[in-house]
């Protein structure tokens, strides 16, 4: 049985005909967010960074997790 998580991303994903996150996907956009909230101080900022981050993966979505959370680390140092 999947937890609740997995049914969440799975519904959302499938109701946005886009592919569900995988494994590494979804250990990118945590990392992201991590940065994001730590970084800043403001747990809002993990949200919106995930979001941009999202709006601009393409077919490389780790890669484009991977690099705006440098760009976080980078600006909140």
């Amino acid at each position: 049985m999947a937890d609740a998580r997995s049914e969440l991303i799975q519904a959302v994903a499938h109701d946005l005909d886009v592919a569900p996150l995988d494994d590494e996907e979804i250990d990118a956009v945590l990392e992201l967010a991590g940065a994001a909230a730590h970084g800043t101080g403001d747990r809002t900022a993990a949200p919106l960074c995930c979001f941009l981050a999202g709006m601009a993966a393409g077919a490389d979505r780790v890669e484009t997790l991977k690099r705006v959370r440098i760009n976080v680390k980078e600006a909140t140092s």
